[in-house]
């Protein structure tokens, strides 16, 4: 469905594109803000990078998927916000600190809800990098070589980046429901 629209915008019909914007505003998005973790810096970056793909859009020469084409300009472009925004602030934020308690029974004592919104926490704390690529890998559902098509970025460096994202969004987990249980406990 995604070749007619192209071709519709290729012939003239900017309106086509719209079909484009409803179909991957919300991944473009999630992937945004994934990298930069920031509502008004991820809505700038789609719409950016909406911009850039429809003037760009003789250039996708079909040889993968449009959306995987997209994200990359979206991906990309959000990186570039990154190192503009750390060319004008510099940021003071600590690691957290290692615990290891069982992630069955952390799991096991919320409920989906709770469990979404620690999950969107600790990818706001993750690096942007192992954030983007947990969102890819487990959330959006896409294999490493997707991935890899998205990103530019090797397949060994993309398993390197779960790994390390796996074990880091571990910890922050553990962290925050430990701290939130003696809250409620107190």
């Amino acid at each position: 469905m995604d070749e007619i629209y192209i071709r519709k915008v290729l012939n003239g019909d900017s309106d086509a594109f719209r079909y484009l914007i409803r179909n991957y505003k919300d991944i473009a998005y999630s992937l945004a803000m994934s990298v930069v973790k920031d509502e008004y810096a991820a809505q700038e970056v789609v719409q950016i990078a909406f911009v850039k793909a429809f003037t760009k859009l003789s250039t996708f020469k079909g040889k993968s998927k449009f959306s995987t084409w997209l994200y990359r300009i979206v991906i990309n472009e959000a990186f570039n916000a990154i190192r503009k925004r750390k060319r004008e602030t510099v940021s003071f934020e600590g690691t957290p600190a290692f615990t290891t308690p069982d992630v069955d029974s952390f799991s096991q004592e919320m409920d989906a809800e709770e469990q979404r919104y620690y999950i969107n926490e600790a990818l706001k704390i993750l690096s942007a990098k192992e954030s983007l690529v947990l969102r890819l890998f487990y959330l959006e559902e896409n294999s490493i070589d997707e991935i890899t098509a998205m990103t530019g970025w090797t397949a060994s460096n993309i398993k390197v980046l779960l790994h390390r994202g796996r074990n880091t969004m571990k910890e922050i987990l553990m962290k925050q429901f430990n701290t939130d249980k003696k809250i409620l406990q107190s």
